[in-house]
């Protein structure tokens, strides 16, 4: 910049760009002109949204996959309060994010006064850190903390408002961005690893828990170099898929599931388990641990939240990388995985197959994850939106690295696939990227397509047909034996999609979806894919859980 002097917003680019800030997701309102303008000749590619929902989705997303803060913007009142969705999500889901919006000026915060809200108060309980800058002077010091907080372990959202007569008032010549420091997390406790070891050792049938936590650690190798010392099977929860590669003799898929899945036969009968970056939000320790009465050993970067089936035997607190190395050191390998391992990886490998085959259309859910399988690669990301889809995603998607099958569970929150995808293809431009939703979350944020088209954002959304709220009906069934109020109609999504310039495609018979979905994936530009599901698929599934227990 040319100017000897800047004003708060000019600082407030400066100070992003210092952060390594690539992107801004936002609109413009007219309390944030300023901030949005400095963007114009800064290293900063401001996406315009469609709705400030979807950028913070989109923030979201990009922190999730890249573990840098995404960013996300928006006017005051109405704008701000539409970034709370994905700004939620991602404090829910351990996401570094940090969001900033305007504010009624300083001038008029003492009275009632027109789209004055206290935002601060608002966003105080769905991030680490909401502020106001009231103090030009502060603003690098605000700026340099927001991102601090939301990326250190914890990650989570922070929040920063800005007051529209600040935005504007020069601060000194002398103030510039704070230098970016980012701690390194320590070794673990030599004490705590012997007892941990010594733990190991006595136990007859460990299992391991791997969660959000391993994956944004990027422990994938040290996880698998644990799991083969110990020879010990490892599940993983939603958040926490692809960390242990899903074709690895010792990996068991997937724990979260609303109801006793093939994997949870593993934990029954478990005399220990080893937690590694599993955080309570990704699902209830019962489910591991319903009776309290095993021996849980904890690794992770922070302290374990408490409850009462989480009763902690030994913590081992540090780099997770590390703290798996010292135990792969010393544990004695087991002879081998239990018969309940073997019986629940032949299950899992025997549905997987299973959905291979079936060429029926509308087509069965376990066609369609076998498909999206087929079609990308091992280090392409799947995003795939809450409702039924997210269920038989996390269950028989095969992903074989960490954050490359990405689901919103700590919110499970709908609509964050569409946005989320082009956040992600911002972030990795070289990998294919698909979300795939049900006919409900597509269209509660379906005008991004036109911001990936305009933005030239190439991505694949596959929408999955059924006229209804899928999960829900699937839960009345299970829980009321009937449903009500799930149904409704939809517009022809071809046409929609072309609308906006993107390429469609209807799926009519189940073995044009495969071809389809690689020519789409192969193409620059944003391709929409409808496909008719059955999902009657569903209470047989429930229904088949239910008679395992004999089984094991």
């Amino acid at each position: 910049m040319d100017k000897v002097s800047l004003n708060v917003s000019e600082l407030m680019i400066s100070c992003l760009e210092n952060e390594g800030v690539e992107f801004i997701f936002g609109i413009p309102g007219e309390e944030n002109i300023r901030f949005v303008d400095a963007t114009n000749g800064s290293r900063l590619r401001f996406i315009l949204a469609r709705s400030e929902q979807a950028a913070a989705f989109m923030a979201d997303m990009y922190g999730r996959v890249t573990g840098k803060a995404g960013v996300c913007s928006a006017t005051l009142g109405p704008g701000a309060i539409n970034l709370l969705l994905g700004v939620a999500d991602a404090y829910a889901d351990s996401t570094p994010l940090v969001a900033i919006s305007a504010q009624a000026g300083i001038d008029r915060l003492y009275k009632e006064t027109h789209q004055y809200i206290d935002l601060v108060k608002i966003f105080e309980p769905v991030t680490k850190s909401s502020k106001m800058i009231i103090d030009p002077e502060s603003t690098s010091e605000l700026i340099r903390a927001a991102f601090k907080i939301s990326q250190e372990e914890r990650p989570g959202a922070c929040y920063l408002c800005v007051p529209e007569d600040i935005a504007n008032m020069e601060v000194s010549t002398n103030k510039s961005p704070l230098p970016v420091n980012t701690m390194q997390n320590p070794a673990p406790p030599v004490e705590k690893v012997r007892n941990a070891i010594k733990i190991l050792n006595d136990a007859q049938r460990p299992i391991v828990l791997v969660g959000h936590g391993a994956a944004r650690a990027n422990a994938q190798d040290a996880l698998i170099q644990f799991s083969e010392a110990l020879n010990v099977a490892v599940a993983s929860t939603f958040h926490g898929k692809g960390t242990m590669p899903e074709n690895h003799p010792n990996s068991l898929g997937v724990m979260g599931f609303m109801v006793h899945d093939y994997a949870n036969f593993g934990f029954d009968t478990a005399d220990v388990v080893i937690c590694i970056g599993y955080e309570l939000q990704e699902m209830p320790p019962a489910r591991i641990n319903p009776n309290g009465n095993k021996k849980i050993i904890y690794v992770h970067n922070f302290p374990a939240e408490v409850d009462t089936k989480f009763n902690i035997s030994q913590g081992i607190e540090g780099d997770i990388s590390l703290s798996l190395q010292a135990l792969a050191k010393h544990v004695k390998p087991k002879p081998s995985l239990t018969s309940e391992d073997y019986k629940i990886q032949k299950l899992l490998s025997e549905e997987i197959e299973k959905g291979k085959v079936s060429n029926a259309c509308p087509m069965k859910p376990q066609r369609v994850v076998a498909d999206i399988r087929e079609a990308m690669g091992k280090d392409d990301v799947v995003l795939t939106d809450t409702g039924a889809v997210k269920m038989w995603i996390a269950r028989l998607y095969p992903a074989y690295k960490p954050n490359t099958c990405l689901i919103s569970n700590g919110l499970a929150t709908m609509a964050f696939a569409l946005p989320g995808a082009i956040g992600v293809k911002l972030a990795y431009p070289d990998r294919k990227v698909l979300a795939v939703m049900g006919d409900g979350s597509f269209m509660m944020n379906s005008q991004e397509i036109e911001t990936a088209m305009r933005e030239n954002i190439p991505i694949v959304i596959l929408i999955l047909v059924d006229n209804s709220y899928g999960l829900i009906k699937w839960k009345m069934d299970l829980e009321l034996n009937h449903h009500s109020h799930v149904d409704f109609q939809n517009p022809n999504f071809v046409k929609y999609a072309e609308s906006f310039g993107a390429t469609a495609y209807l799926i009519e018979e189940s073995n044009q979806l495969l071809p389809t979905l690689k020519e789409a994936l192969a193409a620059h530009t944003v391709s929409v894919i409808a496909c008719p599901i059955d999902y009657s698929e569903n209470d047989k599934l429930t229904d088949h859980l239910g008679e395992l227990v004999e089984y094991f």
